[in-house]
């Protein structure tokens, strides 16, 4: 199970950290990722941090302003979003795999709403 927090409305410019902790699984097992779906348009990619955490992927739209980390101790992975833009609104999901990214295990969205 994933559950996701932190979302909230924020203005443009503002910091919010959405976090996801994990239960029933072995966490440091898996890669994890976030996701968002903005209204009216298809869930996509935003970053994914490997098993280990040394590896870190970011969609280019976010590239410099997220961070996405991990902490395995207590089976959290949390997303940093600095500077928010008011397109960077959308239900952000997490998500958990030991393979690809074609079927994750979800977890229920947070909503993020950025005013400008």
């Amino acid at each position: 199970q994933l559950q996701a927090c932190g979302g909230g409305l924020v203005q443009a410019g503002d910091s919010l950290r959405l976090s996801c902790a994990a239960s029933g699984r072995t966490f440091s097992s898996y890669n994890m990722g976030w996701f968002r779906q903005a209204p009216g348009k298809e869930r996509e990619f935003v970053a994914d941090i490997n098993w280990t955490g040394v590896r870190r992927n970011y969609a280019e739209s976010v590239k410099g302003r997220f961070t996405i980390s991990r902490d395995n101790a207590k089976n959290t992975v949390d997303l940093q979003m600095n500077n928010l833009r008011p397109e960077d609104t959308a239900v952000y999901y997490c998500a958990a795999t030991r393979t690809t990214w074609r079927n994750p295990d979800w977890g229920q969205g947070t909503l993020v709403t950025v005013s400008s």
